[in-house]
């Protein structure tokens, strides 16, 4: 039923340990659990035993630390933490109970302070039995979960969708690549469900000649030097588009493009421009109503979803929309450069102008950054500030944060191995 590095857990011991984390863990069904676990046995054993009542729980990434944790589980309304035990910590007995069990999870703060999101088990279900009957090209696959599974994209499209489907899904530490890559070679037919990182990292890695099966990725559009390796090195390469609001919204089942995010299941109708010169923002609707993505996009007449940018990260350089993609896909085509992100910094006389992170495997010139730039890219497009880093700052699923870097670097707190300024 469930593996988890290298031990297999089947329906009865699974089963078991299920009915034992319920009974210790004295649930009641109309609370709201908070748990951060480090074993990932015991925190999907209580995550079912709280499903199974109708109870509602808000995972929690087992390397929060306690007292992140408490602060955590009570912005989120939790009437107790389960940290690490099935002995519950108080929280608050002032909280009213809730009318329904939910899965709750905080959104990736990418654009704005996170915020509580709270989805039914009805939505969870009927997202699990829309992805598992559209999604088929991996019925015959073992799904491998090399992502957090306190996150709705190990949790809900990598464990129960395989449980769905009869497979049995495989957990694994993405911490040790080679590791992971013994894994999958040990696995016939394994679909990967990873992050963009961890996906690059292992094309790197692996030897000549050498392909993974299948992987999908999820949660930031690749950067074009990054997709173009994973995808030489990947014969089934799938793409997956959502939000924390409606869980997945969109599925790629042969990604050529990066951008490309996919078709739209059956159970969500979106709607947003159908020309890609004028995007616009991709609206999803659904039984509670109109959800605002904050995405650029459009459709492709065949109706495959293509995403632009963020909103919110979309730079305006006298009244020229920027999209900080096309400017860190051309930065990370030129040799030695390993990672970029450009963003938006304020201009007395633009209004905005774009500016730029970049690391590289070797200190490069900073009038020759900016001159590979000019040569591919329009004027309005070019940064104005240029800062070789030892380090992109990503989130841990592969994101960036624009917000963050621009506060960040108006706050002085990167060190410039290379500075060049227009």
């Amino acid at each position: 039923m469930l593996q988890i590095d290298d031990r297999y857990y089947d329906r009865q011991k699974f089963e078991q340990m299920v009915a034992e984390s319920a009974d210790r863990a004295s649930l009641d069904a109309n609370a709201r659990y908070a748990v951060c676990f480090t074993d990932t046995a015991g925190w999907l054993a209580l995550f079912f035993a709280i499903r199974d009542i109708g109870a509602s729980v808000f995972p929690i990434h087992p390397a929060t630390p306690h007292p992140a944790a408490r602060r955590l589980a009570a912005a989120a309304g939790c009437h107790a933490l389960y940290f690490n035990s099935l002995e519950a910590e108080s929280l608050s007995a002032e909280i009213e109970p809730a009318s329904q069990g939910q899965l709750l999870q905080m959104s990736s703060g990418t654009t704005g302070a996170p915020k509580c999101i709270a989805r039914s088990w009805a939505d969870i279900d009927a997202e699990v039995a829309s992805y598992a009957a559209t999604f088929r090209q991996p019925e015959e696959m073992t799904p491998v979960i090399a992502c957090p599974t306190t996150h709705s994209y190990g949790l809900i499209c990598g464990i129960l969708v395989a449980l769905k489907r009869g497979r049995t899904p495989v957990v694994v530490d993405a911490g040790n690549p080679k590791y992971l890559l013994r894994i999958l070679r040990d696995i016939e037919r394994p679909l990967l469900y990873s992050s963009p990182a961890v996906l690059h990292t292992l094309a790197r890695l692996m030897p000549e000649g050498e392909t993974l099966h299948a992987a999908m990725t999820s949660g930031t559009v690749l950067p074009e030097p990054w997709f173009a390796r994973i995808r030489a090195r990947t014969t089934h390469l799938f793409q997956q588009y959502g939000c924390s609001e409606t869980g997945c919204i969109a599925v790629n089942p042969d990604v050529t493009d990066a951008a490309d995010m996919g078709f739209v299941l059956p159970h969500h109708v979106v709607t947003c421009s159908n020309s890609a010169v004028a995007p616009s923002e991709m609206i999803v609707s659904g039984p509670a109503g109109e959800i605002a993505t904050r995405d650029l996009g459009y459709f492709r007449p065949d109706g495959m979803l293509v995403f632009v940018s963020r909103l919110d990260d979309t730079i305006n350089v006298s009244g020229l929309n920027v999209y900080p993609r096309e400017v860190e896909d051309v930065v990370m085509s030129m040799p030695s450069v390993t990672d970029a992100v450009a963003f938006r910094k304020t201009d007395t006389l633009a209004g905005e102008r774009v500016g730029l992170l970049f690391s590289a495997s070797e200190r490069l010139d900073g009038p020759a950054v900016r001159q590979w730039c000019a040569r591919n890219l329009a004027s309005h497009q070019l940064p104005m500030e240029i800062v070789q880093v030892d380090a992109i700052p990503r989130q841990a699923n592969g994101k960036i944060s624009r917000r963050e870097v621009a506060a960040q670097h108006a706050a002085g707190q990167f060190t410039a191995l290379v500075r060049e300024v227009a």
